[in-house]
């Protein structure tokens, strides 16, 4: 697949080497109702991870329902605050203006697990793809039209798919529109959080490829997280395998797979279906 990239759609001149999302001994504590007032029942989402991720890198996350990769997906788009440890976007930590949350929005974006949940089901897919632009002011109206007409193409799907409501498309479709959004602002990092569990088997496949293309293609880096450890292996090159909120192996992707080093990672792996 040929992606092309249009200069116009607000191209960064502010962009450094290195990672663009690093997080160093993070943390994130939850208090429950349970407990007393003086003594607070707790559960550690996410327990002392340090991971990066770089442009032109897919680090896939694995972990069974409960292990924290949700919390760690939220921590790195800027949705989750931490209880300690550093996020860093682009070598500097987040700050609290809106300034620095829109600067944030256009270097890393998301696709949730449920596009019909994502997309606005009163708005026509091209005020969907359009309306992250108004928000940055990129763009007059003909060249956002352009850009999102670009976008569409770019995803496998026709111009008129910009005409129809997301429920007038099928699954598959409307993750390729979610895809489609995730690129308008032409971000560095896509953190994909369970992207395909929700669509068929034929389906899932199809839009893995239309991912790998596009990390190809535009450099894009890529975090995408799932409880299918023979997904998360067919796009990773790193993966950190999580359980109950800690990193328990994190490494190169084929190494982890023919030389897992922790018993939870072999349960993983022994327990993994042979498909996609």
């Amino acid at each position: 697949m040929s992606v092309t990239v249009t200069p116009a759609a607000g191209d960064r001149t502010d962009r450094t080497g290195g990672p663009v999302i690093e997080l160093r001994d993070v943390h994130v504590v939850h208090r429950l109702r349970t407990g007393s007032l003086l003594r607070p029942d707790t559960i550690r989402a996410v327990d002392g991870i340090s991971v990066s991720v770089e442009r032109g890198q897919v680090l896939g996350i694995v972990g069974e329902s409960g292990s924290g990769k949700s919390t760690l997906a939220r921590v790195m788009i800027g949705l989750q605050k931490v209880s300690s440890g550093e996020v860093l976007f682009d070598g500097r930590p987040l700050g609290r203006s809106r300034a620095a949350r829109k600067q944030l929005g256009r270097t890393v974006s998301v696709i949730f697990q449920d596009p019909a949940t994502a997309l606005n089901p009163r708005l026509p897919v091209r005020e969907a793809l359009m309306d992250p632009l108004r928000v940055h002011g990129i763009g007059t109206e003909q060249e956002r039209l352009r850009t999102v007409t670009e976008l569409v193409h770019q995803v496998g799907l026709p111009a008129s798919a910009l005409d129809v409501l997301p429920r007038q498309i099928s699954g598959g479709q409307r993750q390729r529109v979610a895809i489609a959004r995730a690129l308008t602002l032409r971000p560095d990092v896509i953190v994909a959080d369970e992207p395909t569990s929700a669509l068929d088997v034929s389906v899932r496949a199809q839009v893995l490829n239309l991912l790998m293309d596009l990390k190809q293609e535009l450099g894009l880096g890529l975090v995408f997280i799932s409880h299918d450890i023979s997904t998360v292996r067919f796009v990773s090159d790193d993966i950190l395998v999580m359980n109950r909120g800690r990193a328990v192996e994190h490494g190169p992707a084929e190494r982890i797979f023919t030389d897992a080093e922790d018993s939870y990672t072999r349960s993983l792996l022994a327990a993994a279906p042979t498909l996609l």
